[in-house]
């Protein structure tokens, strides 16, 4: 069954955290668009709800969930996947996007982004529960890749190739996270150009710039620092190759005031426009 694909969306944005609320409900910002996180907002009413739908007056909204566990075994959770409709139905925003990952098993809800092996059983399963997820949606699902910081034995293809294929089966399209693709490249020793290279661009409707931790014996995605410069490094370089899109920066924790991260915000727009300066 064919869904509703994403329309292009060229803009600068950021995500929308409880501190800023304020911010964006008095003064008009300089941001073409919001993310806000899905589940925070998947209720029949209540003080979130009423935020996300006055922010929704001025600005187009996007919905990206941290819960679908699209990964899973045990298929998708239909209950979840009605209130996430509702939602949606709500906002009109520009899209739906989650993680390729799986964040729990029999109920459980383990509230982290769990690594899939890229395996040809591991696709056919993603593949059904995107499919599965799009006809509750009623439209094409958008979706991340994560970090991570391990490789399973039995992976026979790499991430890049998963993703290409995925979209290829289930019309599906894409969010890059640069972050993520520096910490996975650092940790395992990929080159990320090479990854960029076997995906298709095309399907990318959004990416995300966010910052990272060094942990013990590798990075850690915390998203809870200002981007680096080797992230702002990588984003110059694919941004060049990629179409219209939207880019956003991401901080979930460590939150600080909206300036900084406006600035952020700034310098992903100078980055971008002189990058297709210099392919035009």
């Amino acid at each position: 069954m064919s869904h509703p694909s994403p329309i292009p969306f060229h803009g600068f944005g950021l995500g929308l955290r409880i501190p800023h609320y304020t911010d964006f409900l008095e003064t008009p910002q300089p941001v073409d668009f919001l993310e806000v996180i899905s589940e925070n907002f998947m209720v029949d009413g209540g003080k979130p709800l009423d935020v996300l739908m006055r922010v929704r007056e001025g600005y187009p909204v996007a919905l990206h969930g941290v819960s679908m566990n699209i990964g899973s075994s045990d298929g998708v959770d239909i209950p979840y996947l009605r209130r996430l409709r509702r939602l949606a139905d709500r906002v009109e925003p520009l899209w739906v996007s989650d993680h390729l990952c799986w964040t729990g098993i029999d109920g459980h809800n383990s509230h982290d982004l769990l690594p899939l092996p890229y395996t040809g059983e591991a696709l056919d399963l993603v593949a059904a529960n995107v499919h599965a997820v799009q006809d509750a949606l009623g439209r094409a699902l958008v979706l991340e890749n994560p970090s991570t910081y391990l490789d399973f034995p039995e992976t026979s293809m790499g991430e890049a190739s998963f993703l290409r294929e995925l979209c290829d089966r289930t019309g599906c399209f894409l969010l890059l996270d640069v972050n993520n693709i520096y910490v996975s490249a650092t940790n395992h020793g990929f080159d990320p150009d090479d990854w960029l290279e076997r995906l298709p661009l095309d399907r990318v409707r959004q990416v995300h710039l966010a910052g990272h931790s060094q942990g013990r014996d590798m990075l850690v995605d915390t998203h809870d620092a200002p981007v680096p410069d080797p992230v702002w490094a990588l984003y110059t370089r694919f941004i060049e190759r990629l179409g219209d899109v939207a880019v956003m920066i991401e901080r979930d924790d460590s939150i600080p005031p909206l300036p900084e991260l406006l600035a952020e915000v700034a310098h992903a727009r100078e980055l971008a426009d002189n990058a297709r300066q210099r392919v035009a």
